[in-house]
C-alpha cells in the first residue's frame, strides 16, 4: 500500500513538473490605487495617471495589473505626510480600467478580507468578471495593517483576522459556484443568498496572499494562486515545495496553483545605482514598515537581495533563478519611482529589455 501511495505521489509531482515547465512566465504591474504615502510620495497619481498606467501596461505586453486596497491612512503615513493620501478603491478602479483595456487581467492585489463583507465582495467581483469578459483575479489577504481593521470595527479588536479570512474564503468559493448559499460561521453569517450573475471564469481565480505557513495553507486549500513577497530564491524553493505538498493533501493538483509573488523592482545602470535609488525611495521605507506584519521573521537589513534590484542583466538572471524555484508569475511588480512618468519609463525599459527573454 505504501509503495502504491509513493508511486501515485511521484506521478502527481512529475505531471505537475511537466505542466510548470511548459508555462509561460507572466508579469504584472501594481497600479497606484492605494500607494500614496506608502510606496510613493504624496501626491503621486491622479485618476487619469492610474488609467494611463493601466492602459500602458497592456500596450507594453504585461499580463496583468494589480490594484492594492486600503481603507484608511496608516498611522506611520500620517506622521510622515502633511497631507492625507488618496486611496482609490480597488474594485471600482478596476471596473473603470476594464472599459479602457481589452485583454489584460484585472487583479485586486490584495483586498484585506477582514475589511469586507464576503457577500458584497462576491457580488462586486462576479459583476466585474462579467463586464470585463472573464479577466478578473480576486487577490485577497489578511491585511498588513491591523489598525485598519480596528478602525473599521472597534468592537472586534479581539477577533483573530485569520479566522475571519478563513470563513470569508469558504463563503466566497461557495458563492461563486452554488445557486443558493447559507453560511453560519463564528463571525460570518448569512442565509439563502442567490448571487447572480456568476463569474464567467470557472473556477473564479482567487489568489491568496501571505508569507507565513497559514497563508500558504490557505492558498493550497482555496487558491488558484499564491501571492507572497520578499523571499530569496532559496527560500522560495522551500515554500513552493511546502505549497505543493499541502495542495496534494487537500486533494488538489499543485500545477493548478499559480506561484505569483510580488517584488519591488528598481532598474539601474549598475547594481550600486539601483540599490542607492531603492534605498532612497518611499517604497524602501514602506518595506521596512512591514517588518512586524507581512515581512515578520524576514531579515529587512538585506531587502535588496529579496527583490529585483540591479541592472537589466542582473534582474533577468534573478528572474530566471526565481523561475527555477517555482515562480510562474511575477505579479504586481512595484516599480520604484517618484512620478508616474518615471514609473512608465521603467515599465517600458522592463518590457523592452527583460520580458522578451521569457517569451
Amino acid at each position: 500500500m505504501l509503495i502504491m501511495e509513493l508511486v501515485s505521489l511521484m506521478t502527481t509531482f512529475w505531471k505537475s513538473f511537466q505542466v510548470l515547465c511548459m508555462r509561460k512566465i507572466k508579469f504584472g504591474v501594481q497600479i497606484p490605487t492605494c500607494a500614496e504615502g506608502l510606496m510613493y510620495p504624496v501626491p503621486f497619481a491622479s485618476p487619469a495617471d492610474v488609467l494611463k498606467i493601466a492602459t500602458s501596461a497592456e500596450q507594453f505586453g504585461f499580463d496583468s495589473i494589480w490594484a492594492n486596497d486600503h481603507i484608511t491612512t496608516q498611522e506611520y503615513v500620517r506622521k510622515g505626510s502633511p497631507s492625507p493620501p488618496n486611496y482609490y478603491e480597488a474594485v471600482v478602479t478596476l471596473s473603470i480600467a476594464s472599459q479602457v483595456t481589452k485583454k489584460i487581467s484585472l487583479a485586486t492585489g490584495l483586498i484585506p478580507l477582514p475589511l469586507r463583507n464576503p457577500v458584497e465582495l462576491a457580488k462586486q467581483i462576479a459583476t466585474l468578471d462579467v463586464f470585463c469578459g472573464g479577466r478578473t483575479i480576486l487577490g485577497v489577504g489578511i491585511g498588513a495593517y491591523k489598525e485598519e481593521f480596528t478602525a473599521m470595527f472597534p468592537d472586534m479588536k479581539k477577533v483573530h483576522r485569520g479566522d475571519l479570512a478563513d470563513e470569508a474564503l469558504n463563503a466566497l468559493t461557495r458563492l461563486f459556484i452554488e445557486r443558493r448559499v447559507s453560511f453560519k460561521g463564528k463571525h460570518i453569517r448569512f442565509a439563502d443568498i442567490e448571487l447572480y450573475p456568476k463569474p464567467i471564469q470557472k473556477p473564479m481565480p482567487i489568489y491568496v496572499g501571505g508569507n507565513n505557513p497559514k497563508g500558504i495553507e490557505r492558498a493550497a486549500r482555496y487558491g488558484q494562486g499564491w501571492f507572497p513577497a520578499s523571499f530569496t530564491p532559496r527560500e522560495m524553493t522551500e515554500k513552493v515545495s511546502s505549497l505543493r505538498c499541502l495542495a496534494i493533501e487537500n486533494g488538489r493538483d499543485p500545477a493548478e496553483i499559480d506561484v505569483a509573488p510580488q517584488f519591488a523592482i528598481c532598474i539601474g545602470k549598475t547594481r550600486e545605482d539601483a540599490i542607492d535609488k531603492y534605498k532612497r525611495s518611499q517604497l524602501y521605507q514602506h518595506d521596512i514598515s512591514l517588518k512586524t506584519s507581512t515581512l515578520k521573521g524576514i531579515d529587512v537589513d538585506n531587502l535588496e537581495e529579496r527583490d529585483l534590484i540591479g541592472d537589466e542583466d542582473q534582474i533577468t538572471k534573478r528572474i530566471r533563478e526565481y523561475a527555477e524555484a517555482g515562480v510562474t508569475n511575477f505579479a504586481g511588480l512595484i516599480f520604484v519611482a517618484n512620478t508616474p512618468a518615471e514609473m512608465l519609463g521603467d515599465m517600458v525599459l522592463f518590457a523592452d529589455k527583460i520580458i522578451p527573454s521569457f517569451r
